[in-house]
């Protein structure tokens, strides 16, 4: 157990409590907006410790177990929302249940937890970028591997790249999607050492992606790094953009990296479960607040799409769910969306016990 002991769990737990409370904030503040009853908000899952009832009859709780949560609603078989049809029950009370809610409705509440995350991230960081300003990796070379593209081509620490064949270049990572989709080519670098510009001419290295099913791709290697963070000062309107942006990028990044692990582009081994979150969360929270924030904002987003993937039993199986009744004027069959929902909730267990193996691998290897 000495990996245990390697863990902050109260900064994970904070982190865990905040992202799940603002998820479920957002099922139940547009349920109660369309008028459905919500029996039950949990933080957590399993016997409760303590809780209280509010004067619209919801009891909001705190359980034993913290790894998630849930908001029931009046006519949910489940604490899940598991879509298997309407329920019998008097009229009055069909007017605050769920499952007789119009279509765009039920749709609008289960979507609403996932746009509450991406939400609660553009805020964290527009008000982040406002007040500190906006850390950055800057285009500046902090490292240059032996042999490589940069080295050939005479590239030296602290210089800073400008541009790159015309486009102009601000950071590190505008560096990487330029090189990643010019693998073998040489491009015309200006950049600015000892505060002076010059021209360089790049060559690209190349390296191979296999998608695990014979496959292979090839990608752009320059052969440096930038380790050096840099703040930007953003007015208000300015942060609120560039948080939208950041939101996008983020979300971007995360679906690029699933679909290169589910082809085989990168390992799996990659993938961090709550081991890794709670082993990060406390390295983080001892660095600085603006990285902390940056981590839960990331991790909120995460969150949000995680929560979109068509997979029964997340809020994304529940619209794809909606987006076959819109389409075909009747909802799916009762038996499909039970045999679903058992499915869904059996790849999620099968995803968070493999990422839980991954982390525990980490520490006994």
């Amino acid at each position: 157990m000495e990996w245990f002991l390697h863990l902050d769990i109260f900064p994970f737990l904070a982190v865990l409590t905040t992202l799940v409370f603002v998820h479920e904030f957002g099922h139940y503040i547009v349920a109660r907006w369309n008028g459905v009853r919500v029996n039950e908000f949990s933080i957590g899952f399993g016997p409760e410790l303590f809780g209280r009832n509010d004067k619209h009859g919801t009891r909001w709780k705190l359980c034993l177990i913290p790894l998630g949560g849930f908001v029931k609603m009046h006519g949910d078989t489940n604490a899940a929302s598991a879509p298997i049809g309407e329920v019998d029950m008097p009229e009055e009370e069909k007017k605050v249940a769920f499952p007789y809610k119009k279509l765009h409705q039920r749709a609008m509440i289960v979507a609403a937890g996932p746009a509450m995350n991406f939400l609660f991230a553009i805020v964290l960081m527009a008000g982040l970028f406002a007040v500190k300003g906006e850390p950055y990796a800057p285009a500046v070379v902090s490292e240059i591997m032996a042999d490589s593209a940069a080295a050939k081509a005479g590239l030296q620490l602290q210089d800073r790249i400008i541009s790159i064949d015309g486009k102009e270049i601000e950071r590190f990572s505008q560096v990487q999607r330029i090189a990643r989709f010019n693998a073998g080519k040489t491009l015309l670098f200006v950049i600015e050492r000892g505060g002076v510009q010059q021209q360089v001419f790049v060559t690209l290295g190349t390296s191979a992606l296999t998608d695990g099913k014979g496959g292979s791709a090839k990608i752009g290697i320059i052969g440096i790094k930038s380790t050096a963070i840099e703040m930007r000062d953003l007015a208000p309107v300015a942060a609120v953009e560039r948080a939208f942006t950041q939101t996008y990028e983020m979300s971007v990044d995360t679906f690029r990296s699933l679909y290169e692990i589910v082809t085989g582009q990168r390992s799996f081994k990659e993938m961090g479960g709550p081991v890794k979150i709670a082993q990060v969360s406390g390295e983080v929270a001892q660095t600085t607040l603006a990285a902390f924030l940056m981590f839960i904002a990331m991790l909120s987003v995460n969150l949000g799409l995680v929560n979109l993937l068509p997979v029964p039993a997340l809020d994304g199986g529940h619209l794809l769910y909606y987006a076959y009744e819109a389409v075909f004027r009747k909802p799916m069959s009762h038996r499909v969306q039970e045999a679903g929902a058992v499915l869904g909730i059996g790849m999620v267990m099968l995803l968070v016990v493999a990422v839980t193996w991954n982390d525990l691998a980490q520490y006994f290897k």
